[in-house]
């Protein structure tokens, strides 16, 4: 599992780690830790170092000696020759690296403008450096974290740099992982340098599931005397006469995961259908231990919801559903919006939620007291007791018709299955884009093949030999 800390949090560890070795080891730590990852780059390359204040600047001018020890040149850009760590600086220049006024041609480059503790934005030089990182061919390594995103959110509010890849030390930081700071990091979770921050480090702010994280969903396989009320029954009351394909998907998508029987309720003309594709299933109402309810909904959503409500079980919420919640819900319960079902519900514009998808879900979590799995490139998921997940599975194929129903099924699966609605939030994004890599790793394809592919993925998942989950 990726952990993610926030600031204030990766601070006091620092602090507590110092107290015991001092701050120059932690700094010498994370220098070398730094250039060892940096081992691509070739003896006789220039790298040109954009150096900041503080201790951002220091470890990436302590890791230029490193570099220089190995043939490799050195350049460094200065922002504020006043402000620069002095120490490191010294050994910088002591071991042959040379100043340039700004960046130029060189094919290598190590951001270390701001660190953690920066405000989000760039401006002035700062700013024209970090717009040459998106202009220019060379290779960008960001040090601990892109200089001038959101740390704590991932949020890219104002200029900041594009890097290839980030260089992080201790522990991930939430905009690793989170956001559109995620991509400005090179779009995969950076390399971690271990410099002993882990003991002195609090539970984690963001999590995201691996391919190897079976533990929990393993406690919910069937075993030798279970039988299929033991494993849990579903309903699924979605479909209309308009939209009569998501009850067939969202059904897909239920009968895929760790219930054991799928109730179907919806007019005998679509349940005649739904029936003749999957003679599993049973029509009609009966005791179920999870609903699904909003894929494909006709006008008379409301009442559907309100049903659903009625049985106290818990429920997955999604589609046309999601505008008659009630506040707070009522049940455990998971809402699967995308981002401008989110927008319509908290009243503000899709491009709001886009640009800041963690603090939106949060929002939404602790207005309706549910959790909130907000679909998007990173899937971010909230708890309304504060924890939080994001989904770093799949790949833009899934970006097809009915590939949120058959999510929304599956996930009322696990809960039917036993899963709270923030574990079975979290493991059904995963899986369903695993299952969208398994259906075609270049695409494309559509959701009948993300549903057909999710059985032999939770299998590869339970039994640890699940691989490839992402494709981008």
């Amino acid at each position: 599992m990726l952990n993610a800390h926030t600031v204030a949090q990766v601070r006091a560890a620092e602090e507590r780690l110092a107290a015991e070795t001092g701050w120059d080891a932690l700094m010498q730590r994370a220098a070398r830790g730094l250039a060892d990852a940096l081992a691509d780059v070739p003896a006789g390359a220039t790298v040109l170092v954009l150096v900041g204040p503080g201790n951002n600047g220091g470890d990436a001018l302590f890791a230029a000696t490193h570099l220089l020890a190995r043939g490799v040149r050195v350049d460094l850009a200065l922002l504020d020759p006043d402000a620069v760590h002095a120490e490191g600086l010294a050994a910088a220049e002591a071991a042959g690296a040379g100043r340039v006024s700004s960046p130029g041609d060189q094919r290598w480059c190590l951001d270390a403008l701001f660190g953690i503790g920066a405000r989000p934005g760039l401006e002035g030089r700062a700013g024209e450096w970090a717009d040459w990182t998106h202009d220019t061919d060379a290779h960008v390594v960001a040090v601990d974290v892109p200089s001038g995103v959101a740390v704590d959110t991932g949020a890219t509010p104002g200029r900041h740099v594009r890097a290839d890849r980030t260089v992080t030390f201790g522990t991930l930081k939430v905009c690793s992982i989170v956001g559109h700071a995620a991509d400005a990091g090179g779009g995969e979770p950076p390399t971690l340098v271990d410099i002993g921050l882990g003991p002195h480090l609090d539970a984690p702010t963001v999590t995201s599931l691996e391919a190897t994280d079976a533990e929990l969903l393993r406690r919910h396989v069937p075993g030798a005397a279970s039988h299929k009320y033991a494993r849990g029954v579903v309903g699924v009351d979605a479909g209309s006469d308009a939209y009569a394909g998501a009850a067939h998907l969202c059904v897909a998508g239920a009968q895929s995961g760790l219930a054991g029987m799928v109730r179907f309720v919806g007019s005998d003309t679509l349940a005649a259908r739904v029936v003749d594709r999957a003679p599993e299933v049973v029509h009609g109402r009966g005791r179920v231990q999870a609903w699904v309810v909003g894929p494909g909904a006709g006008d008379d959503v409301a009442d559907q919801l309100a049903a659903c409500l009625d049985d106290d079980v818990p429920l997955v919420v999604d589609a046309g559903a999601l505008e008659h919640l009630p506040r707070p819900v009522g049940v455990p319960a998971l809402l699967t919006p995308h981002a401008g079902e989110l927008a319509r519900l908290l009243d503000v514009e899709r491009e709001t939620v886009e640009a800041d998808p963690l603090e939106h879900a949060r929002q939404a979590a602790a207005h309706w007291d549910a959790t909130v799995l907000l679909k998007g490139a990173r899937t971010v998921v909230v708890a309304p007791d504060g924890r939080a997940a994001v989904n770093l599975s799949g790949t833009p194929w899934l970006g097809t018709a009915g590939s949120g129903d058959v999510l929304a099924g599956f996930a009322a699966s696990l809960l039917a299955g036993g899963l709270d609605p923030f574990d079975a939030a979290r493991h059904a994004a995963l899986l369903h884009g695993a299952a969208g890599v398994r259906a075609n790793p270049g695409g494309p394809f559509v959701a009948s093949d993300v549903a057909a592919a999710l059985p032999q993925t939770l299998a590869a998942f339970l039994a640890g030999s699940l691989e490839q989950v992402r494709a981008w």
